[in-house]
């Protein structure tokens, strides 16, 4: 199973911790994974210009080619303005309409303080259903105050890491099989 993790913004240090304990669980847990860590910090991903994602180089080409070969992918985003970040928009830009098509998609939010919740609901989840992802249903929303330094620090936040990364492995492998045993039965 091919796991991508997607950091999803280029300043902060919230959204990078949560996704790298979320690697260092699926790495621990699922060893036969193949688990790939996107931080956009540590790249130089190109704005799209409506290329085919294939026609990019360098990290842009890394980044698209990364998330379009993943079975499951998490994506962690910070609440800017109340809304996701411009360089997690950008990278959906860089994909195809149907980019997540058969693929499973997992949400970490991160905010400074509980009245952007529903951000992941009115700005990221239309996004990834337009793009045909298969949306694990409870996201996880970490607020600022569930963060000290680069560790979690709320018991329950850690609880429902761990229930994400379940669901989303449990969904992949259902579908997979159920995809596979479709895919089977037709005649050509």
């Amino acid at each position: 199973m091919k796991i991508a993790l997607l950091s999803g913004s280029i300043v902060g240090s919230k959204t990078q911790t949560a996704m790298k304990i979320i690697q260092n669980k699926i790495v621990e847990q699922h060893p036969s994974a193949e688990v790939t860590f996107i931080d956009l910090k540590e790249l130089s991903v190109e704005f799209s210009d409506g290329r085919n994602y294939l026609d990019y180089s360098g990290d842009t080409l890394y980044v698209t080619t990364t998330l379009m070969e993943a079975d499951l992918i998490l994506i962690g985003s910070p609440t800017f303005q109340a809304s996701i970040p411009a360089t997690l928009k950008n990278v959906f830009d860089l994909l195809p309409q149907s980019a997540f098509e058969q693929k499973i998609i997992g949400i970490v939010m991160t905010a400074g303080s509980p009245k952007h919740f529903l951000v992941a609901e009115m700005q990221l989840k239309p996004i990834i259903n337009y793009m045909k992802g298969n949306l694990v249903a409870n996201y996880v929303f970490i607020e600022e105050k569930d963060f000290y330094q680069t560790t979690i620090t709320s018991d329950d936040v850690l609880f429902r890491i761990d229930k994400l990364i379940e669901d989303a492995i449990v969904l992949t492998k259902a579908y997979q099989q159920v995809w596979k045993e479709q895919e089977d039965s037709y005649d050509f």
